[in-house]
């Protein structure tokens, strides 16, 4: 049975690393338009994405790559008429179109400012391959992954952390009253704008759940091992079913702690991510939690702890987390200056 489900693991995203950005072959031809300084697409989220929009691939021109994954891959690019800069999310063929639509059939469900928002639906060539990409809100600090990773380990000031919390737990909060479950919160998929905002991005597996309430049937394997709450990692050990919202709560958790420790929390340091790694790490390891000695408030301490119950029944909610000390009792301001700070500093192009 082991080998079995061992093998079924082989296919998932086990990687922690998401490449930092690289520049496109294309930027210095760009750069040479005579365009005024360049701006980011306004990011209100009123107007649902659309095939029938007034956007087309051929209007964009490619800057940079943001990032690759499993799904796609997505680019920085500039509308050549108004020159206002986009995220372009192309994804890969064998099943990209199924994926995209679904994925913007969520973001059309959205108008959230924690939230990305998606401006378009276009096909991504001429070719019968049915290849699509989803045009996005682009948000200029990147992923906390990516301004992680530009920090070189640095852990993020309990401040700055709380701010995220926050944000993220706004997004989920207003996905989770519309039955949307997104699982697979993790730094990568938390983008962070230099005036401090806070956006829930990559809804490549989220889910529409059915009104009825109850907990779920887990759905095949998706998503990113390392953020997967006990019950999504082994299904079987909880008779195949969970709780999808519990699930995201537990992602953010995990975030939480990357974001404090520097690195991935529930390993030692160095230490390969793989799948048996991660099964007795999550599974079959003490709740995962901040070192003794580590300098963090008491109401940080209970977040966490809040966040990382292995039974998800006994997981708190995302209405009860933004109630929480942690959260609720931050000095906004404060919180807020610290994290736009950051992503500032990480994004300089000398960090």
């Amino acid at each position: 049975m082991a080998l079995i489900r061992e093998k079924r693991f082989s296919q998932m995203n086990l990687s922690l690393h998401v490449p930092s950005r690289v520049p496109f072959q294309d930027a210095a031809a760009a750069a040479r338009r005579q365009c005024p300084p360049p701006v980011a697409a306004a990011s209100t989220s009123s107007t649902p994405a659309s095939r029938a929009s007034q956007f087309r691939l051929a209007d964009f021109e490619r800057v940079a790559v943001l990032g690759r994954g499993n799904g796609g891959t997505v680019f920085k690019v500039r509308h050549r008429e108004t020159c206002a800069l986009y995220a372009l999310k192309v994804q890969h063929s064998g099943g990209g179109g199924e994926l995209a639509d679904a994925e913007a059939d969520i973001l059309s469900r959205t108008a959230s400012p924690f939230v990305v928002r998606c401006h378009a639906v276009l096909p991504a060539s001429a070719s019968a391959s049915g290849d699509v990409a989803l045009l996005l809100e682009l948000v200029d600090g990147g992923s906390l992954d990516a301004v992680a990773r530009r920090r070189a380990g640095a852990a993020f000031p309990e401040a700055a952390v709380a701010e995220v919390a926050a944000q993220a737990l706004s997004g989920l909060a207003y996905l989770h009253a519309r039955r949307v479950a997104h699982l697979d919160v993790k730094p990568a998929n938390l983008l962070a704008s230099t005036d401090g905002e806070v956006k829930l991005a990559d809804f490549g597996i989220a889910r529409v759940l059915p009104p009825r309430a109850g907990d779920h049937r887990a759905p095949p394997y998706a998503g990113t091992a390392a953020y997967m709450s006990p019950e999504r990692f082994d299904p079987e050990a909880h008779g195949g079913r969970y709780d999808p919202f519990a699930a995201d709560v537990w992602g953010l958790g995990v975030t939480v702690l990357e974001l404090l420790a520097g690195r991935y929390p529930l390993l030692p340091a160095g230490q390969k991510p793989s799948w048996a790694a991660l099964m007795c790490a999550i599974c079959f390891g003490e709740p995962p939690a901040l070192p003794d000695g580590a300098a963090a408030s008491p109401e940080l301490r209970g977040f966490v702890a809040a966040c990382l119950r292995k039974d998800h029944r006994e997981r708190a909610s995302v209405g009860e987390l933004l109630a929480h000390p942690f959260v609720a009792g931050r000095d906004v301001a404060a919180s807020r200056r610290a994290l736009r700070w950051l992503v500032a500093e990480a994004s300089s192009p000398s960090s």
